[in-house]
């Protein structure tokens, strides 16, 4: 999935982050993200998890973040997807679904 959006995405600088562990770990190292393209459901930590962890100590950066699902199949995830006002794409989506949420997503603050 993740070479995929590198693709749709190769106007972008894109860099994948083989989990929601990884990604968090990047973001406590320090580096930033203009957007943030998860999937809802991963092992060890759920896309659901990676927000609610950005959400305690980069709450802009949980604001961007896009979901990717292929449908929330938990009572908890589908309350998590009612709950949170961020872009959620269903998969299978297409090229310019995609192209068009990153567009839309809010500005990363500058500095």
């Amino acid at each position: 999935m993740g070479r995929s959006v590198r693709r749709t995405l190769g106007d972008h600088d894109v860099l994948l982050a083989s989990s929601g562990r990884e990604a968090l770990a990047r973001f406590v190292a320090g580096e930033h993200f203009d957007v943030v393209i998860c999937d809802l459901m991963m092992p060890e930590m759920t896309g659901m998890d990676l927000h609610a962890a950005l959400e305690q100590r980069w709450p802009e950066a949980a604001g961007r973040m896009i979901f990717l699902t292929g449908g929330a199949f938990s009572p908890s995830a589908q309350a998590f997807l009612d709950r949170v006002p961020n872009t959620k794409l269903s998969k299978p989506f297409d090229s310019a679904e995609l192209r068009a949420a990153v567009a839309e997503a809010p500005s990363r603050p500058a500095g």
